[in-house]
């Protein structure tokens, strides 16, 4: 190996290590090194902008979400009022409808009650034509002979005097 032969080989390999250090250094420092360094800072400086927009798109996406919510909740209180508004209209109508219909019934039943008495007092006028025909039918029957209509009247006016 050249490195362990004699000293008069070891002065031309010092001055080749010099120089080529130099060169290499010179090359590092002037061409190289300036080339890194701005590739360093040319993605800092993309990094940085990222950054930078990355932020500025959050507090846009953080007030686009506070409005939406903002509008959800306008949005419930006036479904909720709406609602509200419906349900007392609904309830209104509902009163009113059933006012008039206890009003129809009310008087259909006094008109039916009405009837019912008007009948009533037709049928107690004729009770007393009813039972004469009765009494006359089953006493004929029984008795085999005809009453006269002024006996049967009085039986049957005494008849209905007991029961009132």
């Amino acid at each position: 190996m050249p490195q362990f032969e004699q000293i008069d080989t070891f002065v031309g390999q010092i001055f080749w290590l010099i120089v080529t250090f130099g060169v290499l250094y010179f090359l590092m420092a002037k061409v190289a090194l300036p080339r890194l360094a701005s590739i360093l800072e040319e993605r800092e400086n993309r990094v940085s902008g990222d950054l930078e927009k990355a932020e500025r798109l959050k507090q846009e996406a953080e007030e686009v979400l506070t409005d939406y919510q903002k509008a959800i909740a306008d949005a419930r209180a006036s479904a909720v009022a709406a609602l509200k508004e419906s349900a007392d209209e609904i309830a209104a109508t509902s009163a009113k409808r059933q006012a008039e219909f206890d009003a129809q019934l009310s008087e259909k039943v006094q008109i039916a009650e009405d009837k019912i008495n008007a009948a009533r007092s037709e049928a107690m006028g004729h009770i007393k034509d009813v039972a004469k025909d009765v009494a006359a039918a089953a006493t004929s029957k029984l008795l085999g002979t005809d009453v006269t209509d002024a006996k049967l009247s009085k039986a049957v006016d005494e008849a209905l005097g007991e029961q009132n």
